[in-house]
């Protein structure tokens, strides 16, 4: 089995893949083409992503409403004048924050972002410590 090798440790691929398929997070990265070139595949997405999105342009897989402000965002990546943007919108009744991180190598090259999109609703709950102490006892 193949082994990663990162900062902080080691993962065998089946690992990371199961990492990816399990926390309830979409990732997606983009390259410094802005080209889609991996997607988490996982039951918790909000936004589908196929096979068929690796490989085009990142505009082509959202909205049409939200494709300039992507680009808008992905261009101030490329220049160096944002590192992440935090957005919280409401899809399908409910809270979700999708982020973009600018992705840069060790000599500061920029190698792409990342789109993590994540459901917020639980996080948001009135009554957190109830909620928290609720989840320590009840199994899911």
């Amino acid at each position: 089995m193949e082994t990663i090798t990162l900062p902080g440790g080691q993962l065998t691929t089946a690992e990371l893949s199961a990492i990816f398929a399990t926390i309830p997070v979409e990732f997606d990265f983009i390259d410094d083409h802005d080209i889609v070139r991996w997607s988490s595949a996982n039951r918790h997405r909000l936004f589908a992503r196929t096979d068929a999105d690796l490989g085009k342009p990142v505009r082509a897989v959202h909205p049409g409403h939200s494709q300039a402000r992507v680009q808008a965002v992905l261009d101030q990546m490329h220049a160096g004048k944002r590192g992440k943007l935090s957005l919280l919108i409401h899809h399908q009744g409910q809270p979700v924050n999708i982020a973009f991180y600018a992705l840069h190598d060790a000599a500061g090259k920029y190698l792409g972002c990342v789109e993590v999109t994540q459901p917020v609703a639980d996080h948001q709950e009135k009554g957190g410590w109830w909620r928290n102490l609720k989840q320590m006892l009840l199994r899911h």
